[in-house]
C-alpha cells in the first residue's frame, strides 16, 4: 500500500500555484483540480486538464474582517478575508488581503468591487521544527502598489551569438522605514525571503515572455533562508512551475541554493552563462533563472550587531540568464577571493556579526578595485569606455567612494545606487542596482557590474545592452525599480512595528 503525501506538501502543491482544473469537453473551469467534471460525469474522467490561475486577476466580491482568528493567524490580526472573482475563468476562490493595515473602522464597501491581484505569501505562523506554510491563496488591490501585469508567454526566436539575460525583476514590499537620509523596504508579517524570491522570479518571466518550462536551472542565493536543511529553490521552482512538468508534481530542473554572502547570486552568473553557451553549440536552446534574496538580518539595535540595523533591507532581484532573445550580453567576468572573515553567523546564531573597521579596506574596497580592474584590463577597458559601473552597496558611502578610486565619475555609478531607497539587500543588493540600470540603458551601452561578498570575495561582470531590451522592459515598467522607489502607495512604519515585521510570523 503507497502512503499519501504528507497534507502540507499536497496543499501548497494546489495552492502555492493556485491549480485548478478544466474540461475538455464542455469547457467549465475548477478551482481546486478534479478528476472529472460534475457536469459532464463519465466522459471526462481522466481527460482533465490542468490550469492555474498564478498570473490572474480578480474582482473583490465580498468581505470581512477577521478580528479574533485562531492562535496561528493572529499576528495577522485583524485582517480581512473574502471571495474573489476570477473573470476569465468565472470561478470563485477565498483569499486573505495581505500587505494591509487596518487601523480604521472596517467598511466593506471600501474594498469590495475593486480589482486584485494574487500574491504568494506565508499562511500563517508555523513552529520552528514545522514546515513553512505557503499559499496564493492572498491578494492586494491592483490600483495600489502591486499593479496587475498580464503574462502572455511567446516562444523564442532569436538566437544569441553571446549568451546574456534574456529578462529581469526587482521586487521590494511596499512597507519601509525611514532614517536621516535614507529608507529601507521592510517585509509584511506574511512575507521572507522564499516569498520575494517567487514574486520576482515571477515578474522576470513575465517580462521575458517565456514559458516557465523553459527554464532548466535555478539558482537562488540568500543569507537568510527560514531553514536550516531545506532549499528554497524547490520551492520555487514548484510555484513558478519550471522546467518540464513530469507529473506527480515532480519537475525536470535543476534547483540548487547558493550561498557566498552578499554575492550569492551573481556567482552563478556565469555559470548559467557557461551552460547557456555549451548548449547553443550542441544546438539547444538554455535557461537559467539565477535570483538573489534576502530579509537581510541584523540585530535589534541594543544588542552585538545592531549597527547594521541602520541598513539592512528586504527584496529579492531575479534575472533569467540563456541564448535566446538577450536583452543583455554578458561579455566577461572576473572573480577573486580571499579569506577575510569580515562578516559571519556561526551556526546557531541568529543575527551575523561583523568586524567593524575591518570590513572596509581590506575586504569591500580590496576586493572591487582588484576584481573590476582586472576584468577592465582582460577586456582592454577603460571607465572611459564604460556607461554605468554598479558596486555592492552596503551603504551610501562606499560605492561612490569605491568608484573614484577606480577612476570613475559619480554619475557613472549613481543612478544603480538604490540602497538609500531598499537598504543593503544583501544577495540582491549588486542585482538591485543592475536592474536600475536595465531600467534606462540605450541599446549598446556598456555596465560594470561588480559584487560583493563577505567572507570574501568579489564578481565583476561587463555586460553589454541589446536593442531587445526597449520592447521587453515595457512589459513590467508598471512595477520597474522607479516605481518601487518612489509611489504613493508606500507605508512608512516607527522602529516597534519595522522590528516586528522584520521577525515575521
Amino acid at each position: 500500500m503507497v502512503s499519501s503525501e504528507p497534507i502540507e506538501r499536497r496543499v501548497s502543491y494546489i495552492s502555492d500555484r493556485l491549480r485548478g482544473s478544466i474540461c475538455p469537453i464542455c469547457g467549465k473551469r475548477y478551482y481546486k483540480p478534479r478528476y472529472y467534471c460534475p457536469k459532464c460525469g463519465r466522459k471526462s474522467v481522466g481527460k482533465m486538464e490542468e490550469t492555474s490561475y498564478l498570473y490572474s486577476k480578480g474582482v473583490l466580491e465580498v468581505c470581512t474582517l477577521i478580528d479574533d482568528p485562531t492562535n496561528k493567524f493572529k499576528t495577522l490580526s485583524p485582517y480581512i478575508y473574502g471571495i474573489v472573482r476570477i473573470p476569465e475563468a468565472d470561478i470563485r476562490i477565498p483569499a486573505r488581503l495581505t500587505d494591509h493595515i487596518q487601523n480604521t473602522p472596517f467598511k466593506p464597501e471600501e474594498y469590495e468591487g475593486r480589482e486584485v491581484v494574487f500574491r504568494f505569501r506565508r499562511r500563517y505562523a508555523a513552529e520552528p521544527h514545522e514546515i513553512v506554510p505557503t499559499t496564493s491563496l492572498t491578494f492586494t488591490f491592483a490600483d495600489e502598489y502591486y499593479p496587475y501585469i498580464p503574462y502572455e508567454p511567446k516562444e523564442p526566436k532569436e538566437p544569441s551569438e553571446k549568451p546574456g539575460i534574456v529578462g529581469y525583476a526587482l521586487y521590494t514590499s511596499r512597507f519601509r522605514i525611514r532614517e536621516g537620509g535614507m529608507e529601507r523596504s521592510v517585509p509584511f508579517l506574511d512575507e521572507d525571503s522564499i516569498t520575494a524570491a517567487v514574486e520576482a522570479g515571477k515578474l522576470a518571466l513575465i517580462q521575458a515572455a517565456l514559458h516557465g518550462w523553459k527554464i532548466k536551472k535555478i539558482y537562488v542565493g540568500t543569507e537568510s533562508n527560514p531553514y536550516a536543511v531545506k532549499p528554497i529553490a524547490s520551492k520555487v521552482a514548484q510555484v513558478l512551475d519550471l522546467g518540464e512538468n513530469l507529473g506527480d508534481g515532480v519537475r525536470g530542473v535543476d534547483a540548487i541554493d547558493t550561498e557566498f554572502a552578499c554575492k550569492a547570486a551573481t556567482s552563478m552568473f556565469k555559470d548559467a552563462v557557461a551552460i547557456s553557451k555549451y548548449m547553443a553549440e550542441m544546438g539547444e536552446e538554455y535557461f537559467t533563472m539565477v535570483i538573489g534574496t534576502d530579509n537581510s538580518q541584523a540585530a535589534p539595535r541594543d544588542q552585538p550587531g545592531g549597527e547594521l540595523d541602520y541598513f539592512v533591507g528586504y527584496g529579492a532581484a531575479a534575472y533569467i540568464i540563456g541564448n535566446m532573445d538577450v536583452i543583455a550580453e554578458i561579455e566577461g567576468w572576473y572573480s577573486v577571493t580571499s579569506d577575510t572573515p569580515d562578516f559571519w553567523r556561526r551556526d546557531g546564531q541568529k543575527y551575523p556579526l561583523h568586524g567593524g573597521r575591518f570590513t572596509g579596506e581590506p575586504a569591500y574596497f580590496k576586493h572591487i578595485i582588484k576584481a573590476s580592474k582586472k576584468l577592465m584590463d582582460k577586456m582592454n577597458l577603460t571607465p572611459k569606455d564604460i556607461n554605468y559601473f554598479i558596486p555592492h552597496q552596503p551603504n551610501a558611502k562606499f560605492p561612490l567612494r569605491v568608484a573614484r578610486r577606480l577612476g570613475f565619475r559619480e554619475e557613472q555609478c549613481i543612478p544603480s545606487l538604490k540602497v538609500t531607497k531598499f537598504g543593503n539587500l544583501y544577495s540582491g543588493s549588486s542585482p538591485a542596482g543592475l536592474a536600475a540600470i536595465l531600467d534606462i540603458a540605450k541599446p549598446y551601452e556598456k555596465i560594470l557590474l561588480t559584487s560583493f561578498g563577505s567572507g570574501a570575495g568579489s564578481d565583476a561582470y561587463l555586460i553589454t545592452v541589446t536593442p531587445k531590451i526597449v520592447e521587453k522592459r515595457k512589459r513590467t515598467e508598471k512595477f520597474n525599480t522607479e516605481w518601487q522607489s518612489s509611489n504613493p502607495y508606500l507605508v512608512y512604519l516607527d522602529y516597534h512595528t519595522y522590528r516586528k515585521f522584520k521577525e515575521g510570523i
